[in-house]
């Protein structure tokens, strides 16, 4: 069973992640900020992580360097969701080592589930 590890402070939204997920097999975890994430990180490794960008404590952009700089880490595919859809923010987001960007407000769970099985092939 492939473990997604999701960053998402919207408790409507991590929870429809969760629920859809779960259904698809996966063993899912919610981390509902930056440092939570970085914490669970420690003792727990996915094979995924989907990460938001606007978060309370430490952005994304933070933690998706502090993950790329990490050797136990950095090997994780990282997918940003973020409502940041403009061109720079997609940029900065690929350029710091995220695999893919997906605009939350662009996107279906399904399309989200056949991205992340796209990476964990």
């Amino acid at each position: 069973m492939s473990k997604i590890l999701i960053a998402e402070d919207d408790k409507f939204l991590s929870s429809a992640y969760r629920v859809k997920l779960a259904k698809e097999g996966f063993e899912v975890k919610i981390a509902e900020n930056g440092t939570d994430l970085l914490e669970q990180l420690k003792t727990y490794t996915p094979d995924l992580i989907i990460l938001d960008l606007v978060m309370p404590n430490k952005d994304g952009f933070e933690v998706l360097k502090e993950i790329k700089a990490n050797d136990k880490w950095k090997m994780i595919p990282v997918i940003i969701a973020s409502n940041l859809g403009q061109k720079d923010d997609i940029d900065q987001g690929l350029a710091l080592g995220a695999n893919d960007y997906i605009v939350k407000t662009d996107l279906s769970l399904s399309g989200l589930i056949a991205k992340i099985k796209t990476y964990l092939k």
